[in-house]
């Protein structure tokens, strides 16, 4: 820094600020920076708000969650609504840190807690002094809040007025709240909303815009022009962009060259140890998006994953199990499949209990495979239900009990499972848990015949034999 910028800096703060936004405009960041600190140490609220965001950014000085923080409050109790209301997003974020002095001189910055009490109190400073961005994080806190905090209607009001005052994060929050009326007449001013917030930049915004156009609701539909929208957000590093426009390449969208751009986003994350651009990696190469296909390189960016990305442990526990890129080894692949299902992955729940069924990889547990086929069943998980159906039927692991496993097979049928289908209508059409249903028998035979189950089709031959060939009851017939 120059002897004058540091003399300036010294005995004219105001000044040194106004010189450290030139320079920052000009790109000399760590210069900037110097006499932002100077100014901010003097007491220029304006100065303190903007060394914080330095801290959080690293705009010429080195990252730093508790310093961003430290410089913020002191801004947000001066009264800078901006500070305010950045300082109340990085409490809902849990990265506010403590607001006392007592923090230890080496104390780590890492995450904490969520402080959702201080970020209202925060937000509402802000919004007080017409911040637009205070009204939405208002809006979110009671819209996305602990339970007890949440007004859905009140926080449907802030978000309108923070969108009102062209607030990027208020329109998106405010279409999404329109969104939740489920009023069909809405969805074109849903549309306007996103559309208001990714013009202004809101990569969030960008990216529900894109869906909109690629899904037609709301806007014509318009696969060339969600295609630009994924494009641009994930250039400029939106990840869950990035992740939408891999997808959308998988299934036949996109342009030629978004297969290498993607590909490369997640190669550069990668390297730099992003968990989840890894898992990402490993995919382009398992499937051949931008990256010559190569399932060894695949299983080398999914096992470095997996270190923390719950789906990467449940697709190599996969790709163990298949010998896919690597040698197949049972025993390691059922260790995958616990760490994934203990992570919450259905996928995995239901892989685990199929091993712990057949005694692969490890000694086999009925009991304990009806449990997790059952953890399953509660997120959903037709194949599970229908698994829990069979166990019931036979007596596997549960008590023997055929009205449950009608039950069980019913509801799998009901979301389409094939075989549950099949499963049901014998029941039906036998009475094996108790009452027969002729009508209903042919109705799920009938269904699992057009999925391609071949013993439907039998099993419905079978149904209207024994129903044609039933004795008339007594006094009827000729």
């Amino acid at each position: 820094m120059a002897i004058l910028d540091r003399l300036t800096g010294r005995f004219r703060p105001a000044l040194a600020l106004r010189r450290a936004i030139q320079l920052s405009d000009s790109g000399r960041l760590a210069e900037a920076f110097a006499l932002m600190a100077i100014a901010a140490g003097a007491g220029i609220v304006e100065a303190q708000y903007r060394v914080g965001r330095c801290y959080l950014e690293g705009t010429g000085v080195p990252p730093s969650h508790s310093e961003g923080a430290r410089w913020l409050r002191r801004a947000a109790n001066r009264g800078s609504p901006d500070a305010q209301a950045l300082l109340a997003a990085l409490c809902i974020a849990g990265l506010a840190g403590k607001e006392s002095g007592s923090e230890g001189l080496f104390e780590r910055d890492s995450s904490r807690e969520p402080d959702f009490t201080a970020a209202l109190e925060l937000a509402r400073k802000a919004s007080e002094a017409g911040s637009a961005t205070g009204q939405a994080l208002i809006g979110y806190i009671l819209s996305k809040g602990p339970k007890a905090m949440r007004d859905l209607d009140a926080a449907h009001g802030w978000y309108e007025k923070s969108a009102a005052a062209g607030c990027p994060e208020g329109c998106l929050g405010f279409a999404l709240s329109l969104a939740r009326l489920r009023q069909p007449e809405q969805r074109a001013r849903i549309a306007a909303e996103v559309r208001r917030a990714a013009d202004a930049g809101h990569q969030p915004a960008a990216r529900a815009l894109a869906s909109l156009y690629l899904s037609g609701n709301g806007v014509a539909k318009d696969a060339e022009e969600g295609a630009r929208l994924l494009r641009a957000a994930a250039a400029s590093g939106n990840r869950e962009s990035q992740v939408d426009l891999a997808n959308l390449v998988l299934d036949g969208g996109g342009e030629p060259d978004d297969e290498i751009s993607v590909a490369g986003w997640f190669g550069a994350s990668a390297s730099s140890g992003d968990l989840v651009a890894a898992f990402n990696l490993g995919l382009c190469f398992a499937n051949g998006l931008g990256v010559r296909k190569d399932q060894e390189r695949a299983a080398h960016w999914i096992a470095r994953a997996a270190e923390g990305v719950a789906e990467a442990q449940y697709m190599y526990a996969r790709m163990l199990q298949d010998g896919r890129g690597m040698a197949a080894d049972q025993r390691e692949a059922r260790l995958w499949f616990e760490r994934a299902a203990g992570a919450g992955i259905v996928d995995a729940q239901v892989a685990l209990a199929e091993m712990l069924y057949n005694g692969r990889g490890g000694e086999r547990s009925l009991i304990a495979a009806a449990h997790l086929f059952k953890q399953a069943a509660a997120a959903g998980h037709a194949g599970a239900m229908f698994a829990i159906g069979a166990l019931y039927e036979t007596g596997q692991g549960v008590s023997l009990d055929y009205k449950a496993a009608q039950k069980w097979f019913a509801a799998a049928a009901e979301r389409g499972h094939g075989h549950a289908q099949l499963m049901l209508g014998r029941y039906l059409s036998r009475g094996i848990a108790g009452d027969q249903d002729p009508a209903a028998a042919r109705i799920w035979l009938e269904r699992a015949a057009a999925r391609g189950v071949e013993e439907a089709s039998d099993e419905l031959a079978e149904t209207e034999r024994r129903h044609r060939s039933r004795p008339l009851a007594p006094g009827l017939g000729a």
